[in-house]
């Protein structure tokens, strides 16, 4: 088994921690040890596509019709030959 040292909690993060422990009739640590291991139990949502998130976000908001301008023909090509 692993072990781990966790430093610079802050002091009401760790009375919080030694109530519910005491509550729960345990030990701060194997308090700690059950709150990783029900919160990391869970399984994480799968990462969606950003373009996708996006559209389901802003659809019913409604859509912007945008113009979309000509296209303009190809410019011809600089002539560098002239020194």
């Amino acid at each position: 088994m692993a072990s781990m040292t966790i430093r610079n909690i802050d002091d009401r993060l760790k009375q919080r921690l030694r109530i519910r422990a005491a509550t729960h009739g345990r030990s701060m640590e194997d308090e700690a040890r059950d709150i990783l291991k029900t919160v990391l139990a869970q399984q994480e949502p799968t990462p969606g596509n950003l373009a996708g998130a996006i559209r389901a976000r802003l659809q019913p908001l409604g859509g912007i019709e945008l113009e979309i301008p000509a296209r303009e023909p190809i410019r011809d090509a600089p002539d560098f030959s002239a020194a």
